[in-house]
């Protein structure tokens, strides 16, 4: 059984197509599986959204990623996990080689990425460097990261002292359980928050991240891009 974990805030415009897509890519595989979508305190139509797309939803409150996520694992029946975010289209390429991964003896990993819509030029470049290292780094990207149950068990799920970075500090948890792969298979995950944010902010905000030495994401302030009022995307206003 393979399970899909979504975690959710307030996604009712961008969920519908990521759930499209994935029952799309998962159907052909072959394999039974489930969808789990976990609504945290979201206060618009999120939870319908999901219900209405066949998916399983978990309530929680706690506007904590790692905290949600590890909400959806405890949930799901499957032996393999497969965590997507809600603002994330997969296709059947990147998920069946998730599912053979797995199935061939790795612990986890991640895949490629991109992000959708036009993007500003400092985005374009963060793009152009962050795939490559992620995959020399061996570093699971947020937007979608794959663990077998018994791996992500065995390191204690996601990091729930971590507001942000906690798909790196897995990543790392993960290979110290065995084989980590990154495919070269891509999912495309929305660039709304590059487009909503400046390039100073964004920047910003990672080079504090860095220089912290991780203390910065034991706390939800100053996470702003993440979790602070979503602002709207440029690309989608009239």
């Amino acid at each position: 059984m393979i399970s899909f974990v979504i975690p959710a805030h307030n996604e009712e415009d961008l969920l519908p197509a990521t759930l499209r897509a994935l029952e799309t890519a998962a159907r052909p595989l072959g394999h039974p599986f489930e969808i789990i979508v976990v609504n945290d305190a979201s206060t618009d139509r999120t939870d319908a959204v999901a219900r209405g797309h066949g998916a399983r939803v978990v309530e929680v409150e706690h506007r904590h990623i790692a905290a949600t996520r590890n909400a959806g694992a405890r949930e799901a029946i499957g032996e393999l996990l497969v965590f997507i975010d809600a603002d994330t289209r997969v296709t059947e390429a990147v998920v069946r080689s998730a599912v053979e991964a797995m199935t061939q003896g790795a612990v986890g990993g991640g895949c490629a990425f991109r992000f959708d819509g036009r993007l500003p030029l400092y985005a374009r470049a963060l793009q152009a460097v962050a795939v490559p290292v992620y995959r020399m780094a061996r570093i699971a990207s947020g937007c979608f990261l794959f663990a077998t149950r018994e791996a992500f068990e065995a390191v204690g799920g996601f990091n729930e002292g971590m507001f942000g970075a906690e798909e790196a500090a897995m990543s790392r948890s993960l290979r110290r359980q065995g084989r980590l792969v990154v495919l070269r298979e891509a999912v495309t995950t929305s660039g709304r928050k590059l487009r909503a944010y400046s390039g100073r902010e964004v920047l910003g905000t990672m080079a504090r991240l860095a220089l912290s030495g991780g203390r910065s994401v034991r706390r939800r302030e100053g996470l702003d891009i993440w979790y602070g009022e979503r602002r709207p995307d440029p690309e989608s206003e009239p």
